[in-house]
C-alpha cells in the first residue's frame, strides 16, 4: 500500500506541472490553443475581429524570420462577448476561457493610455500572465506611436512566453558610455538617431532644440528623448524597436548591448534576449523549418450562457470528520451566492453509483436557488465511483438539451477510486470543463489530470474546519467569462475553534467598490452560537436565516450595503466548538471597476530545498493597489498553517516594486503533499492607487522619426505625473491561490542549513566627488527571512569579469558594515582606489551575502558608476551632418583660412597639454600597485 501511495503521491507531482499555465502548446514548431479574449467592456465591432486576424497572420510570418525558421502561430480562438450579435460562424467554447486569455483586448487601464504591455512579474525565462491590447492598438489608429501590430504582437509575445524583458528602460532613458558619451538606452547601438528636447502644445512646437546635461546626474535633462532614423540598416533588436522598418532580429550575445540600463540586462543578467530564447524548452524542443509554415487558422467563440452541474460524493467516507455536512455548507453557498444570474445549474449525487438530482435549471430568482438546496445529500454510504459521477453530470446536462462543449462539472470527492482511470480520454474529449476539490488528504490522480487537461481549477480544503477551506473553494468558482463587476468577491473568511461562552470578534469593511448582494455566513459544528452583526452606524442588523440540520445561518442584503466597518461577534456555546464567518459582496457599480485580489504560486510543483514563491495582485481593475497589509496563509495537507507576509519592495522574491504585486518566498514545508493558499488583503489609510504609473513592460513609444535629418514628431504621449497616488479607502479581500504539492521533504526535522540568503536585486550607486554610496534591500539568513552574517562588495572594470569570475575581482574593505534584518534598508559609501588611469571612465559594482552557514547568494544586480563627467554629444555623428531643423541654417561668418588657422592652432595647444600632463602623470605612477582591498 505505501509503494503505491508513493506512484499515487508522483503521478500527481506530472500531473500538476504547468496546470495553471495558459491553454498554448507547441506542436511542431507551430503555437496551438492561442486565445485572444475581446473584453465584454469593448464595444461590438466585426472590423477589430478581422483586424485581429490580420495582425495575427503578420505576426506568424514575422516570428517564423525573428527565430531563425523556427516558431509560428498554429491555431488561434478569438473569444467574443456574449453581449455581442449572433452570428453563424460563432461556436461556442469548449475549454476556452477569458481567464486562460494570453492576449487582452480590452479598454485602455486609463482614458487616453493605449500602450500596449504584458502583465509580467517574475524572473527571467518565467511566463508572464497577458498581453494587454487596446481596441484603438489593434484597428491600427496607434501604429505611428507603436510600429505594425504584427510586429509587436512579436515582441509582446517574447515577454509573455519566454520570459525577456525590454532593451529601453522609460525610467533610465540614456547612460554613461565607456566612450566617455552619453549613449540612448538600446539594443543594439547601432540603431542610430537624434537627441533632442521637442516640446510641442498643440499644433505648435515650442522647443526644438539639442539635450542639455543635467549637473546632478551628469546624463540629459528629463525632456529629452532620442528620435530613430527612419531609415536604418541595423537588423537588431526586436526588444528595443521593433516599429523599425529593418528590424527583424532579437540582439544576440555579438550584437548585445551589455553597458545599457535596460531591463533585460538587469533581469537576465545582461544576457542577451536571444540567449534566453535559446535556452527556452521551446528552443530546446525544436529545430528549425526547411519551409515556410501554413497561416495560422482561427476558430472564432462567443460565449454563452453558464452551464454547471455539481458532481457531489456521498460516499462512506464521507461521514468522517464532518465532510458531508461541510460540503453541504459550501454547495448552500455557491449556490445561495457565488453562482450568477442566468446561470443554469444541476446536481449529481454519487458513491459507487451515480443519480440525476436535478437537471440544469437557469437561476433566475432565489427560488431556483433554494430547490437546489433541497436536492443535497444528507446521508453518506457506499463506494467511489467517480466516473459514474462524472457521465450522470454529462447526461444531466444533455437532458436539459445543451451541448457539453463549454460545460462545467463541479467534482467534490474524498477519495481515490482505481476505476477512474477508464474515463480520463472520454472527458478529456467532450469539451466539457472540470472543476475538482479535493476534501481532506488523499485526491485522485485522474481526476488532477482531468481538471489539468480540461483548463479546469483544482483545489485542496483539509479537515480542518476553521481554515474554511471547503467553503474557500467553491467560493474561487465564479465564472471566469463575466465581467469582475458581476461577479462575487470574498470580503473576508476566517475562523476559530473555541471552548464554550468564548468570542470570535472581528470586523469586515465594505468599500464603496462593492457592497451589492453583500451575503454573510455563519458555519458551526455543534450548536448554535449567538450571533451579533452592527453596521457602520452601530446599528443591530436583522436576524439571519438558520439552517440547523446544515449548521449554518445566512444574512443576504440583495441592495446597496452601507459603506465602512462591519462589526461581528460571536459566541460559542459549546464546548471544542469550530466556527467561521464568510463574506462575499458584488461591484456596486457596473461602471467602476471593484478592487479584486488574484493569488497564485509560482509553480504547482516543487521539490524540497527548492524554494516557492507567493504572488499576490492586488487591482482595480488594471491599476494596481499599493501600500496594502497582504498575509498568505499556506495549509498543508493535514491543516498546519504557515503565514507570511507578503511585500511589494522590489527585492527577494518581489520583481517589480509598486507594481501591486506582493510577493514573498516560502521554504517552512511541513509535509510532502497537497497545499493550499488563502490570502487576506487589508488597505488602510495609507494604501493608494499609483492610477499613473505606466506598467514596467510597457511596449516602446516612438516621439518620432528622423527624416532626412528633420524629425518629423508623433503625437504627444499623454502627460501623466508618474509619482502621483491617489488615496484609497479602506478594504478588505480573500482570495484563493489554489493547490499545488510538494516532494522530498524529511520526514524528521532537520537541522542542516539549506537555504542561501536571497539574492539583491535592487542595489543601486550614486557618486559624489571621490565617494560611492550603495543602497540595498537587506537578504535574510534564509532568502528573506532572518539576517546575514556578511556583505562581499567587489568591484571591477568589466561587466562580464564581475559577472563570470565574481570571486576574482576586486574586494572593498566592509568590516564596518554590520547587516540589518530582512527586508531592511541597507546604505554604505567608499572611497574607490587601485584603479588604472587608462580605464578610469566607470566601474562595475556587485554583492554577495553570506549566511551564519557559509551559504552564499547569488552575486546581486550590477550597477555601474561613472568617474568622469560624461560629453555633450551637441556635434551629431556622421550619418546626420546638419542636425538642425531649419532647413536653410544661416551661414558661419569665418573664411577657409581662418578656420585653418584655428585648426593648427588648437593641434599645438593641445599637444603641449599632453606633453606636461604624460611627464608629471609617468613621475606620480606607483609600478608596485597593490592588488587587495581599499
Amino acid at each position: 500500500m505505501g509503494l503505491f501511495r508513493s506512484f499515487v503521491f508522483l503521478l500527481m507531482l506530472y500531473l500538476l506541472k504547468g496546470s495553471n499555465a495558459s491553454l498554448v502548446q507547441l506542436n511542431n514548431n507551430g503555437y496551438e490553443g492561442i486565445i485572444i479574449a475581446i473584453d465584454p467592456a469593448v464595444p461590438e465591432d466585426e472590423t477589430l475581429i478581422e483586424k485581429i486576424q490580420n495582425m495575427v497572420i503578420d505576426a506568424s510570418t514575422y516570428l517564423f524570420e525573428a527565430t531563425e525558421n523556427r516558431f509560428f502561430f498554429k491555431n488561434v480562438s478569438i473569444l467574443i462577448p456574449e453581449n455581442w450579435k449572433n452570428i453563424t460562424q460563432y461556436k461556442r467554447p469548449k475549454h476556452e476561457s477569458y481567464k486562460h486569455a494570453d492576449i487582452r483586448v480590452a479598454p485602455p487601464t486609463l482614458p487616453g493610455r493605449y500602450e500596449p504591455y504584458t502583465k509580467q512579474f517574475t524572473a527571467c525565462e518565467e511566463k508572464g500572465e497577458y498581453i494587454h491590447f487596446t481596441p484603438d492598438f489593434v484597428l491600427g489608429k496607434k501604429q505611428n506611436e507603436f510600429g505594425p501590430s504584427g510586429r509587436l504582437l512579436v515582441h509582446e509575445w517574447a515577454h509573455l512566453r519566454w520570459g525577456v524583458f525590454d532593451e529601453y528602460n522609460d525610467d533610465e532613458p540614456f547612460y554613461r558610455a565607456k566612450s566617455r558619451k552619453i549613449e540612448a538606452t538600446r539594443c543594439s547601438t547601432g540603431i542610430t538617431g537624434l537627441n533632442r528636447v521637442y516640446i510641442c502644445q498643440g499644433d505648435s512646437c515650442v522647443t526644438n532644440r539639442q539635450c542639455r546635461t543635467d549637473s546632478k546626474t551628469n546624463l540629459y535633462e528629463k525632456d529629452c528623448q532620442f528620435f530613430p532614423d527612419k531609415d536604418q540598416t541595423e537588423k537588431t533588436s526586436i526588444m528595443f524597436m521593433q516599429g523599425i522598418d529593418s528590424v527583424t532580429k532579437f540582439c544576440n550575445e555579438k550584437t548585445h548591448n551589455r553597458e545599457a540600463p535596460s531591463l533585460q540586462n538587469k533581469m537576465c543578467n545582461y544576457r542577451s534576449t536571444w540567449e534566453v530564447i535559446s535556452n527556452s524548452e521551446d528552443f530546446k524542443n525544436t529545430t528549425a523549418m526547411m519551409a515556410p509554415p501554413p497561416p495560422p487558422v482561427f476558430s472564432l467563440l462567443k460565449i454563452s450562457e453558464r452551464i454547471v452541474c455539481l458532481v457531489l460524493d456521498k460516499s462512506g467516507s464521507m461521514a468522517t470528520y464532518n465532510r458531508l455536512n461541510r460540503m453541504n455548507q459550501a454547495a448552500q453557498h455557491f449556490l445561495l451566492q457565488t453562482v450568477e444570474n442566468g446561470s443554469w445549474v444541476g446536481m449529481v449525487h454519487f458513491d459507487s453509483s451515480a443519480s440525476i438530482k436535478s437537471n440544469p435549471i437557469q437561476i433566475i430568482s432565489n427560488s431556483e436557488r433554494r430547490k437546489l438546496l433541497g436536492s443535497l445529500p444528507t446521508v453518506a454510504s457506499g463506494g467511489t465511483s467517480i466516473c459514474s459521477g462524472i457521465k450522470s453530470g454529462f447526461q444531466a446536462i444533455r437532458n436539459a438539451y445543451f451541448p457539453i462543449d463549454g460545460s462545467e462539472i463541479v467534482l467534490l470527492t474524498d477519495g481515490e477510486d482505481n476505476t477512474a482511470k477508464s474515463c480520463i480520454e472520454e472527458v478529456k474529449q467532450s469539451g466539457a470543463i472540470i472543476h475538482f476539490i479535493a476534501l481532506g488528504p488523499v485526491a485522485a490522480p485522474e481526476v488532477i489530470e482531468m481538471s489539468t487537461a480540461t483548463g479546469g481549477i483544482y483545489d485542496y480544503a483539509s479537515d480542518e474546519g476553521q481554515n474554511n477551506g471547503l467553503i474557500d473553494a467553491f467560493a474561487a468558482l465564479a465564472s471566469g467569462n463575466i465581467d469582475a463587476s458581476q461577479q462575487s468577491l470574498q470580503l473576508e473568511s476566517k475562523g476559530l475553534k473555541l471552548n464554550s461562552n468564548d468570542w470570535m470578534n472581528g470586523t469586515v469593511i465594505i468599500d464603496s467598490t462593492v457592497g451589492k448582494d453583500t451575503f454573510f455566513l455563519i458555519t458551526w459544528n455543534q450548536q448554535l452560537p449567538s450571533i451579533y452583526l452592527f453596521d457602520p452606524s452601530g446599528i443591530s442588523m436583522g436576524t439571519f436565516i438558520v439552517d440547523s440540520a446544515s449548521k449554518m445561518a445566512y444574512l443576504n442584503i440583495p441592495g446597496a450595503t452601507k459603506v465602512g466597518v462591519w462589526t461581528y461577534n460571536i459566541q460559542a456555546k459549546a464546548s471544542q466548538e469550530t466556527l467561521t464567518i464568510t463574506v462575499n459582496s458584488r461591484a456596486a457599480n457596473s461602471f467602476v471597476p471593484p478592487i479584486t485580489v488574484n493569488a497564485k504560486m509560482n509553480k504547482d510543483t516543487n521539490s524540497y530545498p527548492n524554494p516557492l514563491i507567493v504572488y499576490a495582485e492586488i487591482v482595480q481593475g488594471y491599476l494596481p493597489i499599493l501600500g496594502a497589509n497582504v498575509t498568505a496563509f499556506i495549509e498543508s495537507k493535514f491543516g498546519e498553517t504557515e503565514v507570511l507576509e507578503l511585500l511589494d519592495n522590489g527585492a527577494g522574491a518581489d520583481s517589480f516594486k509598486n507594481d501591486g504585486v506582493y510577493s514573498r518566498y516560502f521554504t517552512t514545508y511541513k509535509e510532502n503533499g497537497m497545499y493550499n493558499l488563502k490570502v487576506r488583503a487589508h488597505g488602510g489609510e495609507n494604501a493608494v492607487t499609483r492610477s499613473l504609473r505606466h506598467p514596467p513592460n510597457r511596449a516602446a513609444y516612438i516621439p518620432g522619426w528622423v527624416v532626412d535629418g528633420n524629425i518629423e514628431r508623433n503625437p504627444s504621449r499623454p502627460e501623466n505625473d508618474e509619482d502621483t497616488q491617489t488615496n484609497v479607502e479602506s478594504f478588505t479581500r480573500t482570495a484563493t491561490g489554489g493547490a499545488f504539492v510538494v516532494s522530498n521533504v524529511p520526514q524528521s526535522p532537520s537541522s542542516l542549513d539549506v537555504f542561501p540568503p536571497s539574492q539583491i536585486t535592487d542595489l543601486e550607486a550614486t557618486s559624489h566627488e571621490d565617494e560611492i554610496s550603495l543602497t540595498w534591500t537587506a537578504p535574510g539568513d534564509d532568502f528573506d527571512v532572518g539576517k546575514v552574517q556578511e556583505y562581499i562588495i567587489r568591484i571591477s572594470e568589466s561587466i562580464l569579469d564581475l559577472r563570470d569570475n565574481f570571486d576574482d575581482a576586486l574586494q572593498v574593505n566592509t568590516t564596518a558594515l554590520l547587516p540589518n534584518e530582512a527586508n531592511s534598508k541597507e546604505t554604505f559609501t567608499f572611497k574607490p582606489g587601485n584603479i588604472s588611469e587608462e580605464n578610469e571612465t566607470h566601474i562595475f559594482i556587485a554583492i554577495q551575502s553570506v549566511d551564519k552557514s557559509n551559504l552564499t547568494s547569488k552575486v546581486s544586480n550590477i550597477v555601474q558608476v561613472a568617474l568622469f563627467v560624461p560629453q555633450e554629444d551637441y556635434i551629431p555623428d556622421e550619418i546626420h551632418p546638419d542636425p538642425s531643423p531649419d532647413k536653410n541654417p544661416p551661414k558661419s561668418g569665418l573664411s577657409i583660412s581662418a578656420l585653418v588657422l584655428l585648426v593648427v592652432g588648437s593641434v599645438v595647444i593641445v599637444s603641449l597639454i599632453l606633453s606636461i600632463t604624460i611627464y608629471f602623470l609617468n613621475k606620480r605612477r606607483n609600478p608596485s600597485r597593490p592588488r587587495t582591498g581599499f
